[in-house]
C-alpha cells in the first residue's frame, strides 16, 4: 500500500478527531493483549434435513381399492388401516383351503384306524408283511396331504391379510398413487409416506475435504436462527457421486422436537484444516475504505496507529496475518477514543507499520 494512501488514511483520521474535539474526554483505555493459537478453519455447506424413515407401500395381491381412509398430509399410527381393497376372491380361497384341509384331516384319520388294526393283527402274525406297510405308507400320505392343505390355508389366510394394507410406521402420508375403485396389482405402489420422529442432515462434502473430514468426524449443524443442533452418529459414503465429484455425509439429529421437517435447509461447518494464528479482538480493528489499522502501545504506553493485514473473524476475534507480533498491546476500543488526547493519530503508518504489513 503507497505512501499516499496511507495519508488519506491519516488524514480521514484526523478530520474525525477534529470533528469530536469539542467532545468530554473519551473513555478508559482498554486493552488486550496479541495472541497465538491454533485456529480449525471450516467449511460452511448446505445441508439438508431427510426423514430416516420414508417409504412407498406397494400392494402384495391383486384386487379392486376399496377404501382409503387417509389422504395426503394425514398422520398415521403404526398399524392404522391406509388401504382396504376388495376381498372377496381371497376369502372364497380360503373357504375351498379349508375345505381341503378338513377332507385331508378326515383322510388321515382313516388311515390311522386302518394301520392301528393291520398292526394289531400284523403283531400276531394273521396279515402279510406287505398290506402292514401299505397301510404305513397310506399314514403317512395322509400325514403329508395334511401339511399340504394346512400350508394352503396359511397361503390363503395370508393373501386375505394382504387385503388390508396397515401402516408400518407412524408418521405422515406424502402421495398418494390410487384411487378408489382402481384395480392394482401386485407391486403396485399405494401409498408414500414418512416419519417425523427419525431426522438426519444429508450434506454433499467436496473431494478436497473429504479425507481431513472423514478422520476429524466432527460437523456442526446450525439453523438460519443460529440454533444449533444436536448430531449423532455420523455416517460417511464410501462413495463419490460421479456427476458432481462430492462424498455424501449423514448425521442423525438428536432433537427433532416438532420445529424441524425434511427438506428444510441447514448450514453444516465441517473443519478441513488447522493452523496457528495471530489474534486480536475484532474491535480493536480501524478500517477506512480499503485501509486497516489497529493502535499498537508503544514502550512508554502510548497507542501508535499501525497498519496490519488481517485474516479471517472468529467468535469476535480477529486474525492478523501481518502487521502486529505476538505480545504486543492493542486498544480495543479505539472508536471511543478517536478525538481524544490519548491516541496519536500522526505517527506515519510506513513508519509504523513496517514493510511487512503492506498486502
Amino acid at each position: 500500500m503507497g505512501r499516499l494512501a496511507a495519508a488519506g488514511f491519516i488524514v480521514t483520521l484526523g478530520l474525525l478527531a477534529s470533528a469530536v474535539q469539542g467532545q468530554d474526554g473519551a473513555r478508559a483505555l482498554m486493552t488486550a493483549v496479541t495472541e497465538r493459537s491454533e485456529f480449525h478453519e471450516t467449511v460452511h455447506l448446505d445441508g439438508v434435513i431427510e426423514a430416516v424413515q420414508q417409504s412407498t407401500v406397494s400392494a402384495q395381491t391383486s384386487g379392486t381399492v376399496q377404501s382409503l381412509p387417509y389422504d395426503v398430509d394425514d398422520s398415521v399410527a403404526a398399524g392404522d388401516l391406509i388401504v382396504q381393497l376388495e376381498d372377496s376372491e381371497q376369502r372364497s380361497r380360503l373357504r375351498q383351503a379349508q375345505a381341503g384341509l378338513e377332507e385331508a384331516e378326515a383322510a388321515l384319520s382313516d388311515a390311522r384306524q386302518r394301520f392301528e388294526r393291520i398292526e394289531a393283527v400284523h403283531e400276531r402274525g394273521l396279515v402279510s408283511r406287505q398290506e402292514f406297510d401299505q397301510a404305513r405308507n397310506n399314514l403317512a400320505a395322509a400325514r403329508a396331504r395334511v401339511e399340504r392343505a394346512s400350508a394352503t390355508v396359511a397361503e390363503a389366510r395370508e393373501q386375505l391379510s394382504y387385503t388390508r394394507v396397515l401402516a408400518p410406521y407412524g408418521g405422515i402420508l406424502t402421495e398418494r398413487h390410487v384411487e378408489v375403485g382402481e384395480s392394482v396389482n401386485p407391486g403396485q405402489p399405494l401409498l408414500s409416506g414418512l416419519s417425523l420422529e427419525q431426522l438426519r442432515v444429508v450434506v454433499e462434502l467436496p473431494q478436497k475435504y473429504a479425507e481431513l473430514a472423514r478422520t476429524e468426524r466432527q460437523a456442526k449443524v446450525t439453523l438460519a436462527d443460529g440454533r444449533v443442533l444436536e448430531t449423532g452418529e455420523m455416517t460417511f459414503y464410501p462413495y463419490a457421486n460421479p456427476e458432481t465429484h462430492t462424498f455424501r455425509l449423514r448425521m442423525r439429529l438428536s432433537e427433532p422436537n416438532g420445529s424441524l421437517f425434511p427438506g428444510m435447509l441447514v448450514k453444516v461447518g465441517v473443519p478441513v484444516a488447522s493452523r496457528e494464528a495471530l489474534w486480536v479482538p475484532a474491535s480493536s480493528l480501524i478500517q477506512r475504505s480499503e485501509l486497516r489499522a489497529v493502535f499498537v502501545l508503544d514502550d512508554q504506553g502510548r497507542p501508535r496507529l499501525r497498519q496490519v493485514r488481517t485474516g479471517v473473524r472468529d467468535n469476535g476475534r480477529l486474525e492478523i496475518l501481518a502487521g502486529l507480533s505476538e505480545g504486543e498491546r492493542v486498544v480495543t476500543n479505539p472508536s471511543e477514543q478517536v478525538g481524544s488526547d490519548r491516541l496519536n493519530l500522526v505517527t506515519e503508518l510506513g513508519t509504523e507499520s513496517g514493510p511487512e504489513a503492506n498486502p
